[in-house]
């Protein structure tokens, strides 16, 4: 794959490349031996595209993965622990044995790696709060968010978020003094 696309949000692309050039190279180190060609398989059901072969987003995310943890790129799960102290008085929920949790899709030296081929939300969730989230609790400092341009999540299925999109929408929010520095990569096949 290519990086066809960069936004810099917050100073993302000055301070990586001043502070983690390492790591910004095995990033693009990444992006270069995934070889998308392989993931174009995916068979659609959607009424628009049916029958046409599409990439598959999950495929997509397996070969990004096997890249970042063959360099020591690592996940990172905080556990989330509810508190009930918003309920209104007399309100008692019903129990759930499942644990919340948030996850960075890789973490190294401080560098937070997301990749998304999903849902649009996703993609903005990612870097207007999660990526805040992982700085406040001390494990990142800045963060790179991988997602494909236009032209490559529309041979995805319906509703995978692009670059296009997550940069207009940061342009016309701004920066507010909680964001922190993420470059976002539009990638291409």
């Amino acid at each position: 794959m290519i990086i066809a696309g960069i936004y810099s949000f917050n100073n993302g692309e000055g301070i990586i490349t001043s502070r983690y050039p390492v790591e910004l190279e095995e990033v693009e180190q990444v992006i270069a031996a995934v070889d998308s060609t392989q993931y174009k398989t995916k068979i659609s059901r959607e009424k628009t595209m049916l029958g046409r072969t599409l990439y598959s987003p999950r495929a997509l995310n397996r070969a990004f993965t096997r890249e970042f943890r063959s360099r020591g790129w690592k996940s990172h799960r905080v556990e989330c622990n509810y508190s009930d102290r918003y309920y209104v008085s007399g309100f008692v929920p019903k129990s759930s044995s499942k644990v919340a949790f948030r996850e960075m899709d890789f973490v190294k030296n401080r560098v937070g790696v997301e990749v998304q081929f999903g849902k649009y939300a996703f993609m903005v969730y990612n870097v207007c709060a999660k990526m805040t989230i992982f700085k406040k609790l001390g494990v990142i400092d800045v963060g790179i968010e991988i997602v494909p341009i236009k032209s490559f999540a529309e041979q995805m299925s319906t509703g995978v978020s692009y670059f296009e999109q997550i940069v207009w929408d940061l342009e016309h929010r701004g920066v507010a003094n909680i964001d922190i520095p993420v470059l976002i990569l539009g990638v291409a096949e």
